[in-house]
């Protein structure tokens, strides 16, 4: 493994007093990359999120490395002694439990230190669940998509977050835990049940599941199953139509109704109405009504 790996990215310059960024398997150590392999391989001293996890993927490989403990709690002061070390002309990698690093995992602040104190920083790409999410999800009316991660935990903070993330057009991931799960679903299902959804859990994991419908459908489909409760989620909100496509897909003798309406009624209350009385179907008429509206 370590020859192979070698050979495919030992060409390139990986110089000394360098920082290199590794994004490391999201769930499927198949995922690995052979130029992370090699970093990880050269460099001195591997920083990490937890030593433990860190520690385990490094004996896979057959690596002895150095290990420092660097996570949320410590961040900056573990910022200064990999700065110490890049002074000395030392390599140094820094790898998250999953993933990589500095996106919705610590690794930013260290980033900023070792830049601020003028040394270089090396990317290593790879997995990503936040973009494995967004390729499954087959949104094809998204011009990219905005990055949330984890909302806050309760309260008011999370309640303004996720009334943001379904106020906004464009298509959106989130992470969420699976204590968490259930009431995330519930607050999609009353702030927007026609928004197209995708729900990933336990990605690139035996286990992998991918779904996509509205947002109010989804309470249905976790609980047929309980264990479709396990698992980390990350979650696409899809971008809503734009107002011309999404009035395309609506009769015009329904669409009239609509109008009308809402011009006296609450959206939910005007689309369930047109819906009954139309027979077309909720979801065309939820991002009509939006787009009439001006959401």
């Amino acid at each position: 493994m370590l020859r192979a790996a070698a050979s495919a990215a030992g060409a390139q310059q990986y110089p000394a007093g360098t920082l290199y960024i590794v994004a490391t398997p999201i769930g499927n150590l198949a995922d690995l990359t052979l130029r992370a392999i090699h970093v990880l391989s050269l460099v001195d001293t591997v920083a990490c999120e937890d030593t433990r996890t860190s520690g385990g993927l490094l004996r896979h490989l057959g690596l002895d490395k150095p290990l420092i403990a660097l996570h949320e709690h410590n961040e900056t002061q573990g910022a200064q002694r990999v700065c110490g070390l890049l002074a000395q002309g030392r390599r140094v990698a820094y790898i998250s439990d999953a993933g990589t690093p500095a996106i919705s995992d610590p690794g930013a602040a260290l980033v900023d230190g070792v830049v601020a104190a003028g040394h270089r920083v090396v990317p290593v790409p790879g997995p990503s669940s936040a973009v494995a999410a967004m390729s499954a999800a087959g949104d094809a009316g998204a011009a990219g998509f905005v990055f949330t991660g984890f909302l806050p935990a309760k309260g008011a903070d999370r309640r303004l977050a996720l009334q943001a993330a379904v106020d906004d057009s464009a298509a959106r991931v989130l992470f969420e835990a699976p204590h968490r799960i259930e009431s995330l679903v519930q607050a999609l299902a009353d702030l927007a049940p026609n928004r197209r959804v995708t729900l990933c859990r336990e990605l690139t994991k035996q286990f992998e599941t991918i779904v996509t419908m509205p947002a109010g459908d989804l309470q249905n489909w976790l609980k047929a199953d309980a264990n479709r409760l396990r698992g980390e989620f990350a979650v696409v909100l899809h971008a809503r139509p734009a107002p011309a496509a999404a009035q395309a897909d609506v009769p015009p003798a329904s669409l009239q109704m609509l109008a009308v309406l809402l011009r006296e009624l609450p959206l939910k209350q005007a689309v369930a109405l047109t819906a009954e009385i139309s027979a077309t179907p909720r979801n065309a008429l939820y991002d009509a009504a939006l787009a009439l509206r001006g959401d």
